[in-house]
């Protein structure tokens, strides 16, 4: 069986002496391991098409469990971040959320949308890097099943509150007036209205809003501790990018 498709390359191994086992977030069929044969050779066709962050269009063969890359035509390969170790290390970091927090095979367009999106404003520098950063991850996490209860205050159900305490382990918030537990985080309530903003929006509305420098720094915190207490792991390429910045 074959089919085409589009996808973001987003981890490649070396096997063998010229060949790619690539994981791909692919339109159609969501992440999906594929071997690439020659690919590493100077003469293959599908040498930039299959390196870590190119988005291309693929012919893939399907023998069972086994997927099998025999065209790649490059789309983007971003050349606007591989320039910079900072933007190339969050990029990976990107990547490695996709391959922890989406399921193999599950159809996932929009989290392509959300990956390239990302990547374009990273390497074209739309947004600053902070803010995207933090976009992504609130972003994928809801996605994936983690999306946090913003609505309002778990308590009283208040809406809006000049400061608010959120829960980064049962995932809620608080308004001042009630009891918030020991571990819960102050945030300013437009820090809380961007996040709303990010988890519920539609696709192309998540990346435009504005914050002084202070509440994109708060929001940029609570995020990725968010993000560090659901998925209960360290990221490599997150520790690379902080050794940038």
């Amino acid at each position: 069986m074959r089919l085409n498709t589009d996808g973001l390359i987003i981890r490649e191994q070396q096997t063998g002496e010229a060949d790619r086992l690539v994981t791909v977030l692919t339109r159609d069929m969501g992440v999906i391991k594929a071997f690439v044969r020659g690919a590493r050779s100077i003469k293959s066709r599908s040498l930039s098409a299959t390196q870590l962050l190119g988005y291309s269009r693929f012919s893939i063969f399907m023998n069972r469990d086994t997927y099998t890359i025999d065209e790649a035509e490059p789309i983007e390969v971003f050349f606007g971040i591989r320039n910079d170790f900072a933007r190339t290390s969050l990029a990976m970091y990107f990547c490695e959320l996709i391959c922890e927090l989406s399921p193999e095979g599950a159809d996932s367009p929009e989290l392509l949308s959300l990956a390239l999106n990302a990547l374009y404003m990273l390497a074209n520098n739309k947004i600053p890097v902070h803010q995207l950063k933090a976009v992504f991850e609130l972003r994928i996490l809801s996605l994936t099943g983690y999306m946090p209860n913003l609505l309002g205050c778990c308590e009283c159900e208040k809406f809006a509150d000049d400061t608010m305490f959120f829960d980064i382990e049962a995932s809620q918030l608080y308004c001042s007036a009630c009891s918030k537990p020991q571990h819960s985080y102050m945030l300013g309530i437009g820090t809380v209205t961007a996040m709303r903003h990010i988890c519920l929006s539609d696709p192309q509305k998540i990346f435009s809003f504005k914050l002084s420098n202070a509440g994109l720094k708060e929001l940029a915190d609570i995020a990725e501790r968010y993000l560090l207490a659901t998925t209960q792991r360290r990221y490599k390429s997150l520790e690379l990018y902080k050794s940038f910045t």
